[in-house]
């Protein structure tokens, strides 16, 4: 591990650069495409009640959740979790939210591989991103190199946990724009809209790995 002055630590202003942007890129572009109501009418409760029934899905609650784009699906308690943004609003934006959170209901139910890896990894993640910086800190302050090592170490599992989480992003979205013109909710032009907001959010994780990647590299 190099001392904080070393110019490998730009790697990690870099990836913080590049998340704000992403992160700023996924908030314009849903604002954007709030203020166009989709023809259907549908709210995004609605949406997703009519996406999961469409894929035989029957229990999954959706519930609704405070904040905006804090949207997710909790495979553990399979409940899909709404914003207030995205809950009761009936805008091309809200809907094609909560279609991509459909789509990971839907990787649940068809025991997609790469969820099924995400899932797993997330309480080695849980405890390894705060565990790994104290134990770097220890080491270095103890002079103690294998302490540095686990640390690094345990961060990887963060940045695995980032890699993986690439595929299960963009399939959701695949899978929630195919089922969006399946069953008609958007029309073509609509869904064109709605791959926009999509292509936004993706991005934000495509950030988030570079991001860890080069924190991890800095590490090293």
């Amino acid at each position: 591990m190099r001392m904080m002055w070393d110019p490998t630590y730009v790697l990690v202003l870099i990836g913080v650069l590049i998340s704000m942007i992403a992160s700023a890129k996924v908030k314009s572009t849903f604002n954007r495409y709030s203020r166009y109501r989709a023809y259907s009418g549908l709210t995004g409760a609605q949406v997703a009640e009519r996406i999961l029934h469409y894929a035989g899905i029957y229990d999954v609650r959706i519930v609704r959740v405070s904040g905006s784009l804090t949207d997710h699906y909790n495979p553990s308690t399979k409940e899909v979790a709404l914003s207030d943004s995205v809950y009761g609003q009936s805008s091309i934006a809200a809907v094609a939210v909560a279609a991509h959170e459909c789509g990971h209901v839907i990787q649940h139910d068809k025991n997609y591989v790469p969820l099924s890896i995400r899932t797993a990894l997330v309480p080695v993640v849980n405890f390894g991103s705060g565990a790994s910086w104290i134990i770097i800190i220890a080491g270095l302050i103890l002079s103690m190199q294998p302490l540095v090592t686990v640390g690094i170490f345990l961060f990887s599992f963060a940045v695995l946990f980032q890699l993986v989480t690439l595929p299960v992003e963009f399939d959701a979205s695949r899978r929630a724009l195919v089922v969006l013109q399946d069953t008609g909710i958007l029309g073509a032009d609509e869904n064109r809209k709605a791959r926009k907001v999509l292509s936004a959010a993706a991005m934000t994780y495509v950030a988030a790995a570079a991001a860890a990647i080069l924190q991890l590299r800095s590490e090293e």
